[in-house]
């Protein structure tokens, strides 16, 4: 399990005043008024930083953080992800996962080994799991319970069930 959990992207700088706007990559953007502290990745470290004020503009979470107050203190980190501990993140509900948690996981089937999960894809619907498969390449999974019957985050390991029509040829 991830220690950390990304909560936004960096995508620009907002005015002169050192704040930035973030893309968040939560389910609520919202739960930015929330955290009081996240972890900027630079590429070759983690700096924490603590959020001083927030607000909200189109798609994007507009964040102040304190001691940064010049737009030459914050510009270098465009493009970098901002994460929040485990603790800091939202309770989840049954049956629900963080993305970083099922990303890497390995994948069965009745028959055995199946592939690895790559990707959440989220749609409107449901989310759909990429998965490199060890015989039929990438293949998406739909995230239902006819689909995934077991998920254990502990043992990073999934259990799925191949319906029909998912992939190219019926030899599972």
């Amino acid at each position: 399990m991830e220690q950390f959990l990304r909560a936004g992207i960096i995508s620009s700088t907002h005015g002169i005043r050192g704040e930035v706007k973030v893309f968040p990559t939560t389910d609520d953007a919202a739960r930015f008024k929330e955290i009081r502290k996240v972890f900027l990745d630079t590429g070759r470290e983690r700096m924490e930083l603590e959020i001083q004020s927030v607000r909200f503009f189109k798609q994007f979470v507009i964040v102040k953080f304190k001691g940064i107050d010049n737009i030459n203190d914050i510009e270098k980190y465009k493009g970098c992800s901002l994460y929040i501990s485990r603790e800091e993140a939202a309770e989840l509900d049954e049956d629900e996962y963080y993305i970083g948690d099922l990303i890497g996981m390995d994948v069965f089937t009745e028959e055995g080994h199946f592939g690895v999960l790559r990707d959440v894809m989220e749609t409107g619907a449901n989310e759909v799991y990429i998965i490199d498969s060890d015989s039929h390449g990438e293949v998406l999974i739909p995230a239902i319970r006819q689909c995934v019957l077991d998920v254990d985050v502990e043992q990073n390991r999934m259990t799925i069930r191949l319906m029909d029509g998912l992939i190219g040829d019926d030899n599972r």
